[in-house]
């Protein structure tokens, strides 16, 4: 004979009715009715719903008893559950879940049952566990639905985490008896006709057959509830709000230097997508051992901060890179432009170069005669000498690692050791021995000019140089729109004075000696033995109460030729 097992003679702990009987449905209502009523064991389902159209009331025999619990669902916008349910309030009421209800029966043959914890007594603890309610922005959550006692689902297991029998299985006695003795037992309807199915954080997809029967969800909270009470497995937890918004700052922080240190947009890319794939196994790491941490958050910070970093950097370089170009793209070498682009932090204050107290060569030009030359040539011939003019000397200044300050008419007024300063007595050695060295050149270009002009049948001209070395105060003036780069001090002055000093009786002959170079004794000192030169002596210069000792360069002291300037009046 056949053994055909029931579940009130296997003794279960506890037997989970998931299927609405509010309606009375003869034959057999009566003896059904029997069976709830000498079972305490048994509990059925009701729904608390919303209106009173949405809601079912528990089998009339049943209500206000312990064995009634509702089988409400958190849903998820987009139909996902993630949380379970202990009570909802409505009204004056307190309503106990369906899971927490069979929970509760399991557990009190372990003497278990709930109470309030002890550090925090709004908290219920069950067993060894404190279950602390859901908030409104725990996990993943933005201003969630946190009415009720929720906690958040941990699936332990999957979809198939328990053993499924069907009905006809169990009434034939082909289900072992130790499958269900001492067990919870939850009986309910899977077809997916019943429409009491929903997707879960494992459905791999918004497919019919990834959705779980709610009789499985309901198993779920049970399970994690029992694992908590008695073996002391956390609940599902997230990270306060204050704790949440460190882990964002963390994140933005490291996007933050990663875009100030990495400038190359593919390395920061490549920068990027690991630290995504950091986050995501962190986050995965974190579900495992029952924390839900934000990823799609900091994943965002870390994403967009970085670029964000690099756009404005670059922006700032844009608009740094635009100022200096404009102060001295045209007056600079590239090899000292791209230096100055190189050396900019210690140059620049925000958007514009900030003043500087340095040590530096300043180099004055002017043209003897020049009004005369004017005189004598049209507008347009006028311009096109003069730029000629210009262009040859301009190109000597940067050769020699000059900047150009400015153009004064037909004037020049250059600096060596500027922008970037020179501390050392070697670099600003260097500084006036360029300059000097600028001054023969011009003054073999002129030659070379003249000569050329002279075939023409245009004016030749004479030119006076004057170099002065010394501290100086350098930095920009003007407004926002318009800048100057300029250099003020003594230093300046006495340059300047040194170029015009003596001018009405210099009277050198335009083609074979047509440039006087004047220096004071501060840049003869730097030049060492390079030169051949000529003291001129100590001369009140305009607008200096004391004397200045003052040379003149003849050439460099391996020419074997040096220009006989003897007899020239200075």
């Amino acid at each position: 004979m056949v053994r055909r097992p029931r579940l009130d003679v296997e003794l279960p702990r506890a037997i989970g009715l998931d299927i609405y009987r509010d309606i009375p449905v003869p034959p057999g209502h009566d003896a059904l009715e029997t069976v709830w009523r000498s079972h305490p064991n048994i509990v059925v389902v009701t729904k608390v719903g919303l209106t009173a159209e949405t809601s079912v009331p528990p089998p009339a025999v049943l209500r206000d008893t312990e064995q009634v619990g509702f089988s409400d669902m958190v849903v998820d916008p987009g139909g996902t559950v993630r949380r379970g349910l202990l009570f909802l309030d409505q009204e004056d009421s307190t309503f106990y879940s369906f899971a927490f209800r069979l929970a509760l029966l399991y557990l009190q043959a372990e003497h278990i049952g709930p109470r309030p914890d002890a550090t925090h007594p709004q908290y219920l603890r069950l067993g060894r566990t404190t279950i602390r309610p859901f908030e409104a922005n725990d996990g993943g959550y933005i201003r969630a639905d946190a009415n009720g006692y929720q906690f958040l689902l941990d699936f332990h297991g999957g979809h198939q985490a328990f053993p499924t029998f069907p009905l006809t299985s169990l009434l034939t006695g082909e289900v072992d008896p130790a499958a269900i003795h001492d067990k919870v037992v939850l009986v309910g309807i899977t077809a997916i006709s019943v429409k009491d199915v929903f997707y879960t954080p494992y459905s791999r997809g918004r497919q019919a057959d990834q959705r779980l029967p709610g009789v499985a969800l309901q198993a779920h909270s049970v399970s994690q509830l029992l694992r908590a009470a008695l073996q002391g497995h956390a609940m599902m937890n997230s990270p306060s709000d204050q704790q949440e918004a460190l882990w964002l700052l963390l994140w933005s922080v490291l996007g933050t230097a990663s875009g100030l240190c990495i400038r190359s947009p593919w390395r920061l890319a490549l920068l990027a997508g690991l630290g995504v794939l950091v986050l995501g196994l962190t986050g995965y790491g974190a579900l495992l051992y029952g924390w839900w941490i934000p990823v799609v958050p900091p994943v965002l910070a870390w994403g967009l901060s970085g670029p964000c970093v690099l756009l404005y950097v670059s922006y700032q370089e844009r608009t740094q890179r635009s100022v200096l170009m404009r102060l001295f793209a045209q007056s600079v070498s590239p090899e000292v432009a791209e230096t100055l682009w190189q050396q900019r932090e210690q140059f620049m204050a925000g958007s514009r170069p900030h003043p500087q107290r340095l040590t530096a060569t300043v180099f004055f030009t002017d043209l003897e005669g020049f009004t005369s030359v004017s005189e004598c040539l049209g507008e347009q011939d006028l311009v096109d000498w003069l730029e000629t003019y210009l262009d040859v000397m301009s190109q000597q200044v940067m050769a020699h690692g000059g900047v150009i300050n400015k153009y004064m008419g037909d004037a020049i007024m250059a600096l060596f050791g500027v922008p970037i300063p020179h501390t050392s007595a070697a670099e600003i050695s260097q500084d006036a021995v360029h300059a000097v060295q600028c001054a023969l050149a011009m003054r073999h270009e002129l030659i070379q000019l003249n000569r050329r002009w002279q075939d023409q049948q245009q004016p030749t001209i004479r030119m006076r140089v004057g170099i002065y070395t010394g501290p100086l105060v350098a930095g920009t003036v003007g407004s926002a729109e318009r800048l100057e780069y300029t250099v003020l001090g003594d230093t300046v002055n006495t340059a300047s004075r040194l170029e015009s000093y003596g001018k009405e009786t210099f009277a050198a002959e335009a083609i074979d000696s047509p440039c006087r170079i004047l220096i004071g004794a501060t840049t003869l000192n730097y030049l060492g033995q390079q030169f051949q030169t000529q003291y001129v002596g100590e001369v009140h210069l305009k607008g200096k109460e004391q004397t200045t000792p003052i040379y003149r360069v003849l050439g460099e002291q391996h020419d074997r030729t040096p220009l006989d300037l003897k007899e020239e009046r200075v």
